[in-house]
């Protein structure tokens, strides 16, 4: 579960909506075969990280990932290909953190 983080309560609740969604959606299309997850990527290196945070933010966020380090977007690419692929077939409902074990 995701730390509660002042001022974030809009966004906090967005995400929540959201894995209620997918539950539904995987209910509502599972009897034809559709499967649906999302999946929440943690801090991942991109443009609009580095625009919407801080030096010093984007070291304290690494330092408390435990994986030690900013997700890439090949790290998010590889989860939603895995959920995508016949491997991940029998996954439904289900919210994916890709976070580096940051939540």
């Amino acid at each position: 579960m995701a730390t509660a983080r002042p001022n974030s309560g809009v966004y906090a609740a967005s995400k929540a909506a959201g894995d209620q969604l997918v539950r539904a959606a995987a209910k509502e299309l599972g009897p034809r075969g559709i499967t649906a997850n999302s999946v929440l990527p943690g801090a991942t290196r991109s443009d609009a990280l580095d625009a919407g945070m801080s030096a010093d933010r984007l070291a304290a966020t690494v330092a408390q990932t435990p994986l030690g380090r900013l997700g890439e977007p090949s790290d998010i690419a590889s989860v939603v290909a895995f959920l995508a692929w016949a491997d991940g077939g029998w996954i439904t409902g289900q919210t994916i953190h890709a976070g580096g074990g940051l939540f």
